[in-house]
This record gives C-alpha cells, sequence and structure tokens, in this order.
C-alpha cells in the first residue's frame, strides 16, 4: 500500500475515530496529542506514540491533523518541535481541522520550502461521521494531492468534493457552518414552537423529516434535543469559533451574515449558561428559556 505509514496529529471527538478506521484499513497510524491520556485506546488497538509533532513526522508518509483552531495548527506545523522540523521531502500533509483559511495558506508556505504538499481538508458529520467513516470532506489543493490521499479519504468519509487551491476547503467549510447553524436554529425554534402549541415533539419531527424540512439537523439534533441528551456530537465551543472565523471573513470581504450573526449570540448565550461544551443542540434549552417552557 502506498503511503501506509500516517501520523495523526489530535486524538479528540473526531481524531480518535479517524484513526481507529484507518488503522482497521491497514494502515500504520503513529499518534500524537496535546493530552497522551486521550490517545490511550488508540495505543491499545496498535498506534504508536510520539511525544511531538516532530517526532511523528520525521518517519510518515502522510500527516494528518484535526486540531481546535487556528493557532493549534499554525503551533503544530510551524511551532516549536513542530511539523516543519523534521518533515521529509515528498510527504503529504492534510489539516482536517477547521481553520482560517489564512492559516491554511501560511501552513502550506512552510511545507511547501521543505518539499512537502499540503491539502486543506476540513470535516463535516460530526462524531458519528467520524465513526462511521461516512464524513464529507472538503478539499483544498493540487490535484495531483488529492488524487494521492483518494485511498485516505475514502476510509474517512463518504463525499469528498476538490473546491479549489489550498484555503477553499475552509472557505467551504464556512459555508457549510452557515448552513448547520441555521438549520441548528430552525429545528431549536420548531421544538420549542411544538411543545407550546401542544404537539408532541417526537411525532412533529417525524412528519416533517420525509418532506422539504427534512434535514440532518432533523434527523440527528431533533431526537437528541427530545431526550435531553446533551452529549457532544459537536461541541458549542468549536461550533462558536467557527462561527466566529466565519463572521469575521464575511466581514472582511463585506457580506452580511444576520442569520449567523444570530446564532452565534444564541450560541453566546448557551456558554453564559455554562453549557459551551455540550453539544451544540443544548441550543433549544436557550430558546425554550426565551419561551419561559
Amino acid at each position: 500500500m502506498k503511503d501506509k505509514r500516517i501520523g495523526l496529529i489530535g486524538t479528540g471527538i473526531m481524531g480518535e475515530p479517524m484513526a481507529h478506521n484507518l488503522m482497521q484499513a491497514g494502515f500504520t497510524v503513529s499518534v500524537h496529542s496535546r493530552t497522551k491520556q486521550k490517545a490511550d485506546a488508540l495505543m491499545r488497538a496498535g498506534a504508536v506514540w510520539c511525544d511531538t509533532p516532530a517526532d511523528l513526522a520525521q518517519n510518515a508518509d502522510v500527516v494528518i491533523s484535526i486540531v481546535c483552531d487556528s493557532p493549534d495548527v499554525e503551533a503544530v506545523y510551524l511551532g516549536s518541535s513542530g511539523v516543519c522540523e523534521t518533515v521529509r521531502s515528498g510527504t503529504l500533509c492534510i489539516d482536517m481541522s477547521t481553520i482560517s483559511p489564512e492559516s491554511a495558506r501560511r501552513v502550506e508556505v512552510d511545507l511547501k520550502q521543505k518539499g512537502a504538499s499540503f491539502l486543506d481538508a476540513p470535516v463535516s458529520g460530526g462524531k458519528t461521521g467520524a465513526e462511521a467513516g461516512t464524513l464529507s470532506i472538503m478539499v483544498g489543493g493540487a490535484g495531483d494531492d488529492v488524487q494521492r490521499a483518494k485511498a485516505i479519504f475514502d476510509v474517512l468519509g463518504r463525499s469528498t468534493v476538490h473546491c479549489g487551491p489550498v484555503g477553499n476547503g475552509q472557505l467551504t467549510k464556512l459555508c457549510n457552518q452557515i448552513l448547520c447553524g441555521l438549520n441548528l436554529l430552525a429545528v431549536s425554534e420548531a421544538v420549542a414552537f411544538a411543545k407550546r402549541v401542544g404537539l408532541a415533539p417526537a411525532v412533529m419531527l417525524k412528519a416533517v423529516s420525509g418532506g422539504a424540512a427534512g434535514s440532518w439537523a432533523v434527523d440527528n439534533l431533533g431526537p437528541r434535543m427530545l431526550a435531553r441528551d446533551f452529549a457532544p456530537m459537536f461541541m458549542v465551543d468549536l461550533q462558536q469559533k467557527d462561527l466566529h472565523i466565519t463572521l469575521r471573513t464575511a466581514a472582511t470581504n463585506n457580506v452580511p451574515l444576520p442569520g449567523t450573526a444570530l446564532v452565534s449570540q444564541l450560541l453566546t448565550a448557551c456558554q453564559a449558561a455554562g453549557d459551551g461544551r455540550k453539544g451544540t443542540q443544548v441550543l433549544v434549552q436557550t430558546i425554550e428559556r426565551l419561551a419561559n417552557l
């Protein structure tokens, strides 16, 4: 298998199941995470621990990173003991985090100077998609590099779309987050409305899911709202990070996003209530509070 040795940085909600899927597909996986304990299950399954991103990069054919934010990605690649210190010419690096397009482009510049290639390939589908290997992958970079990564993307996702040069993967992901945020708000409002007017919310969700209102949010977040299951498929804090990047990018480009701004403000209310590390479906509680439900 070409590019068999994969180094994966970030073993959180998304990275851990992605690494498991790669090992099950026959790849040799080395891992690094800011908190070593988060990699314990992977090491028991056969992954090799590396103390730093630099240690990980020196023997990897492909480096994959999936961490929290733009500064984290820049530290992983460009910082002390980062990937760029040891990466070999010809290595393919793939960042699957959601970060600013500018950060992705900065990382690409430094990797190119080392003779390595770079793709920005953020994902959508949450924890369930990572576990099932059904993520939607939005890729920016050279076409040859996207083709080289195909065997990896086929393990991790159900849909991979080449969106253009480096940075376009992140820009496409910001469009995704606009849509996800407004869908989240729509489901929260529909659930609160159903409760107020005396409908059975579960019956309502079943009725609307097969029509024009059907969506991933209706099918996955709606039932969790009703069950009061606020375990994170995707945390409020991370959604807010993504929406802040989206709103900053929109402001730079003079694009008004009033709906997205409203979602971000309502998620701020969730954070103020101490729910930042809960799943985004906890937004329904904020809407219910506003309705005095």
